[in-house]
């Protein structure tokens, strides 16, 4: 795929792939990391006068049916105000046939996924929004998104020249970084619950880390090493009914010491039950660590990690992480080597 940099976006209509499947409550944005994630794009394309500029995206799973739950008008509510009053159009996705005509720079098409071509890889869908508003060239910037074969990453490139968005190609750079040439020691550092999402990640990277830290509920049942590289928690808080719902101080002050002296650290999984606030501690501790860690190449993955560090950093500033990615599931498949239809052919 040619980068952002090879496209001359002047007095063209560019249609670009965002993901804004943002987390809702009661119809309020509760993170927007992945809106604001989008902006450096954006904001190139207007610098460098793009005529128009066509952002598509989902929300949730709505079953290819029209459903005002996952209706994107909080986002463009979100964009006016993180594009500084820019004009944002919001319109539904075209009937096939339909021409959709916008004054405004920027057009936010409706739910990609309110119609079953989206996730059906249908090339007629994705062919009948191009012709609807006339785009002349696609960017790719979803990197959530990028492990899915559907007609929004896939068929698309049937139709226009594709081109890599300035935050894929963030997450591209870091993450190959990671894979090809990293500075040791190389640091992982696993937690959540579900040890059979994560064991393909500790065995990719038994060939790649100096050190596994496996913490999370994973350690509270009992995980068992099977290499001398991965030092799983010994010592957990618990509940009043003795259950393990955090990695405990021993295992904690041991974690970041090995954050310390790392050069490379990838972190998925939180280290306890973050959503009760009595057992942040660990992952606390731990996000903390890793941030003031400048020397290192810092990659924080996987939607439970990233959503704990971005409500961390509201009250640490001062914290610096490398990359805070905006993909769950494509980060660890790029992570683990495999094909990722939205970026490869």
């Amino acid at each position: 795929m040619k980068t952002i940099e090879e496209l001359n976006p002047k007095d063209q209509i560019i249609l670009m792939r965002v993901d804004y499947n943002v987390p809702l409550k009661d119809g309020q944005i509760t993170d927007d990391l992945r809106i604001r994630a989008s902006l450096p794009t954006i904001n190139y394309l207007l610098e460098n006068g793009a005529k128009k500029i066509v952002l598509i995206s989902h929300l949730g799973r709505p079953e290819g049916k029209e459903n005002p739950e996952f209706s994107l008008t909080p986002i463009a509510e979100a964009l006016k105000n993180l594009l500084n009053g820019q004009t944002i159009d919001f319109k539904p996705l075209p009937k096939p046939g339909e021409k959709i005509a916008s004054p405004a720079k920027i057009l936010l098409l409706e739910n990609l996924r309110f119609d079953p071509g989206e996730e059906a890889n249908n090339p007629d869908f994705i062919k009948n929004i191009i012709d609807s508003v006339g785009a002349e060239a696609f960017i790719q910037d979803g990197f959530a998104v990028v492990h899915r074969a559907h007609a929004s990453t896939d068929a698309v490139k049937n139709f226009l020249p594709i081109y890599t968005g300035l935050l894929l190609e963030k997450e591209i750079e870091n993450l190959s970084k990671v894979l090809k040439n990293p500075e040791h020691p190389v640091l992982l550092i696993i937690g959540g619950s579900k040890v059979e999402d994560k064991q393909p990640l500790i065995d990719k990277f038994t060939t790649i880390a100096d050190h596994i830290l496996v913490g999370g509920k994973i350690a509270a049942d009992g995980y068992k090493p099977e290499n001398d590289k991965i030092i799983v928690a010994e010592d957990f808080d618990e509940d009043g009914e003795k259950n393990k719902l955090d990695i405990g101080p021993v295992s904690t002050a041991e974690f970041a010491k090995y954050i310390e002296e790392a050069k490379t650290i990838i972190w998925n999984g939180v280290m306890g039950k973050v959503e009760d606030p009595a057992f942040t501690t660990a992952s606390s501790i731990i996000a903390d660590a890793i941030g003031k860690n400048t020397q290192a190449t810092t990659i924080i993955c996987g939607g439970d990690t990233t959503g704990f560090v971005e409500n961390y950093l509201k009250d640490h500033q001062d914290l610096k992480y490398s990359l805070i990615s905006t993909g769950g599931g494509a980060a660890l498949e790029f992570l683990l080597g495999k094909k990722l239809p939205g970026i490869t052919d």
